[in-house]
């Protein structure tokens, strides 16, 4: 199947904003330049949203053939591999749990699990189960405990290691949930079961996904403002901020809708430049990162923070450091990957895993 090379390279925006919200969180990077802070929270749970979205994008692109046409046969083979790769991304990302407390990919193992046993669903239907992940949340927020296990000053998880805490960490409360996260990932299946080359579709996107960001986020703002200047509310400014909040903790619908309406307008932005610049070198580069990101975001992990635990540069540094960082890490996934794919087909991980599932 021949790539979109808008997509690979909004793959690789998503990976290098989730490393600089990494590499700021494991350096303690909470002082610096006032501007290169505003930047960096810019990522804050909109990278690893596009960058799940952009994965349920690459599950319907796989299952595509099986589910217009595809025979009983092939279906079930489809799903077993969506399976295998579960089982495979689960114990990389406990493995990596023990290093990485903020690991994305065991919570992946648990997306992609679901989307093996949905992937066959109509696109409205799969939309409808988006939805339905989403607002279950604050569902179950009515009934167990969301800050339980949690140290919000050092943003620290105890009793994950416990059978109630794993559950409770994968599906309810821990840093990506399945409980909503899960939300994303099949959104970006239906988003893959339409025609991003179309420009219709991709102008009605952008008008719908422009528009829920300006509202959510004016609205949301808006309220804050209102609740914190009326005493009768009866909550302190810091619990009004925790439950209007737009951002990533707590994963509340406002956070989920705008963060999925940026990642949209993110992706139809690359799909554009794609487009308008095919022989753009940048691009191209980009795109090959963006088909190594599975080995990208390890490294990030083994051999980006690995090298700066060895410098003595995890504790207490500041966001100009941490930004200098992160552009290091990404100029040298750039010459690796456009490298790398000069003399392979896939990245040494993608290879490993496609061998496996």
């Amino acid at each position: 199947m021949n790539r979109l090379i808008g997509i690979d390279f909004a793959r690789a925006l998503a990976l290098f904003g989730m490393v600089i919200v990494n590499f700021k969180l494991a350096m303690n990077a909470d002082i610096g330049t006032p501007l290169l802070i505003e930047f960096a929270a810019l990522f804050e749970g909109r990278a690893s949203a596009l960058f799940v979205i952009l994965a349920g994008i690459g599950i319907a692109f796989l299952t595509k053939k099986c589910v217009t046409g595809g025979s009983i046969e092939h279906i079930k083979q489809v799903r077993i591999s969506l399976i295998k790769r579960s089982v495979l991304l689960l114990f990389i990302g406990l493995a990596f749990t023990p290093i990485w407390e903020a690991d994305i990919l065991k919570f992946y193992a648990f997306y992609f699990l679901i989307a093996a046993l949905v992937f066959t669903l109509s696109a409205k239907k799969l939309l409808s189960a988006s939805v339905g992940f989403v607002f279950a949340f604050p569902f179950m927020w009515l009934f167990f405990d969301y800050e339980k296990g949690w140290d919000w000053l050092e943003l620290s998880y105890t009793g994950f290691w416990t059978t109630e805490g794993m559950i409770r960490h994968l599906f309810f409360n821990g840093y990506h949930p399945v409980l909503p996260w899960c939300g994303f990932l099949l959104f970006g299946i239906w988003l893959g079961r339409q025609d991003l080359s179309n420009v219709n579709i991709r102008k009605s996107l952008l008008a719908w996904s422009l528009s829920i960001l300006v509202v959510v986020e004016v609205s949301f703002y808006m309220l804050r403002v209102w609740a914190g200047d009326d005493p009768s509310i009866g909550m302190s400014q810091d619990e009004i901020e925790f439950l209007l909040t737009t951002s990533i903790i707590p994963p509340l619908p406002q956070y989920m809708l705008s963060a999925a309406s940026s990642a949209v307008l993110v992706l139809l932005v690359c799909l554009k430049l794609a487009s308008v610049f095919p022989t753009n070198r940048l691009i191209k580069w980009l795109s090959k990162t963006g088909q190594l990101t599975l080995t990208l975001y390890v490294a990030h992990v083994i051999v980006g923070m690995g090298f700066l635990e060895m410098a003595g540069l995890l504790v207490n540094q500041t966001i100009d450091m941490s930004i200098f960082a992160t552009l290091v890490f990404c100029v040298i996934s750039i010459i690796f990957s456009v490298f790398w794919l000069k003399h392979f087909k896939s990245g040494p991980l993608e290879w490993i895993f496609k061998k496996c599932t």
